[in-house]
């Protein structure tokens, strides 16, 4: 069974329970025993079911591929952001020579008019960002390429939702790709500066040469703190005239223009995607099922009965579940011959060596758990399962075959012949060898004894 983590888990439980609302109750006797036999509390054992159901009906694989996609995806995403950012510094520098305030415009106005748009959905909604969320999990279920997954991303959204991890999820994800952009944009900057030679002006209709000072100076304060120069006010002065050609003045624009890039741009989205990954990481970390939804309360009884049960007999259904052995040759030890269902009419059970076990005839619940529960801790290493091919191999025989071969390394089926004086119904015999050959099981019309008590025909 393929290793999960316990989100992994968590979300696999919770697709399980969509499904089952959405579709009906699933054939989960086997599901059930193993989480039985497993022990541990109730969500334990529901996300013991639903790990095994999930690798059975291929759903723990389409987790798989969806989780590559949303890699691809993220990928993708990140290379558009790097890209963004380039091309927001390109702009920025656009011009010559370069006029600062639309330089700052065209590095921070965006960003920070999405930023104040994140908050406050954030704080008034807790929702903002979903078109960027939904963007990527359109993108991961599309790179996944399984149509199995399109179950996945409902039962995500619907997990988190209950415990408000999504804003952080999504905040992480928004604010981690702007935080690219920004070093993109700071990155590309600190190269075009570093390779080319700039001039700074600012330019106005309407507005006066202190309102200019004033604002350079305010949005220089916090960068100062860290370093970064301010132009003096007669520099501030002199660049409303003309580019200065003085190298200090450059120097100055250039530092203060790298500056605010990082207080403003790089530093807030830095701090909000760190704050947003370990709320989401403190969240998901008390992440639980929750055992008041109807899907899982009617679990109780079924995974911690006070009486339990097994057992179905419906027609057979169109494709069976290939059988594979969950035991292997080191673990397992020794030869048990089995039946199901056998009449009076038959002597049971035959001469056997005394190398092999008899486990009598499976003609109730009772006999069937027991041997299973057996089974279960001491697997044999030979398993012979007797049928009668006068009845028809309707899903119940079929599941607990399925269940016996799991819990065996080597499984044989021997289909007896009819008492004497009857004959087999062909078209029932040749259900039987459909079914078996679907279960990729080896079958017999005589006892294979000598493989069953030395391995070898």
């Amino acid at each position: 069974m393929t290793q999960l983590t316990p989100l992994q888990n968590l979300w696999l439980t919770e697709t399980i329970r969509l499904r089952e609302e959405h579709a009906g109750p699933l054939e989960d006797l086997e599901a059930n025993r193993l989480a039985r036999a497993a022990g541990g509390d109730l969500p334990s054992r529901i996300q013991r079911r639903a790990a095994w159901l999930a690798e059975r009906d291929g759903l723990s694989a389409a987790l798989t591929h969806w989780l590559q996609g949303a890699r691809l995806a993220l990928v993708l995403l990140m290379v558009f952001a790097v890209l963004s950012g380039a091309g927001l510094a390109f702009a920025a520098l656009s011009q010559i020579p370069v006029n600062v305030f639309w330089a700052l415009g065209s590095l921070l106005g965006l960003n920070l008019i999405l930023l104040l748009s994140w908050a406050l959905g954030l704080i008034f909604a807790g929702e903002h960002g979903a078109t960027l969320g939904r963007l990527w999990l359109w993108l991961s279920e599309k790179f996944a390429r399984d149509a199995k997954a399109a179950q996945l991303a409902p039962a995500l959204l619907l997990m988190l939702q209950r415990k408000k991890l999504n804003r952080w999820a999504l905040g992480t994800l928004v604010n981690g790709l702007w935080l690219l952009a920004m070093l993109s944009a700071l990155v590309l900057l600190l190269t075009l500066m570093a390779t080319r030679r700039y001039g700074f002006v600012w330019e106005t209709t309407i507005l006066s040469a202190d309102t200019f000072i004033n604002m350079t100076q305010a949005l220089g304060a916090l960068p100062a703190l860290l370093g970064f120069n301010v132009p003096t006010v007669e520099m501030i002065s002199a660049s409303g005239n003309g580019a200065l050609d003085i190298e200090s003045a450059r120097q100055a624009w250039a530092t203060w223009l790298v500056g605010v890039l990082v207080v403003y741009g790089v530093l807030p989205r830095l701090l909000l995607a760190v704050f947003c990954f370990w709320r989401w990481c403190r969240g998901k970390a008390a992440l639980s099922l929750d055992l008041n939804l109807p899907g899982y309360a009617q679990l109780r009884e079924r995974l911690m009965p006070t009486s339990e049960r097994l057992g179905i007999n419906d027609a057979a259904p169109e494709q069976l579940h290939r059988v594979e052995s969950h035991v292997s040759a080191h673990a397992s030890d020794g030869a048990l011959l089995v039946a199901i269902e056998l009449d009076d009419q038959r002597p049971w059970p035959p001469a056997l060596p005394k190398t092999v076990s008899n486990a009598g005839i499976l003609d109730s619940r009772e006999s069937r758990h027991k041997l299973l529960e057996q089974l279960s801790r001491f697997p044999p290493a030979r398993l012979l399962i007797a049928c009668d091919p006068r009845r028809s191999p309707d899903r119940g025989s079929l599941a607990l075959i399925a269940e016996l071969a799991r819990n065996a390394s080597a499984t044989r089926i021997w289909l007896l012949q009819a008492p004497p004086g009857e004959a087999l119904d062909s078209a029932r015999l040749g259900d039987w060898h459909v079914a078996l050959q679907q279960l990729e099981l080896e079958f017999a019309d005589c006892a294979p004894l000598n493989w069953l008590e030395s391995g070898h025909d």
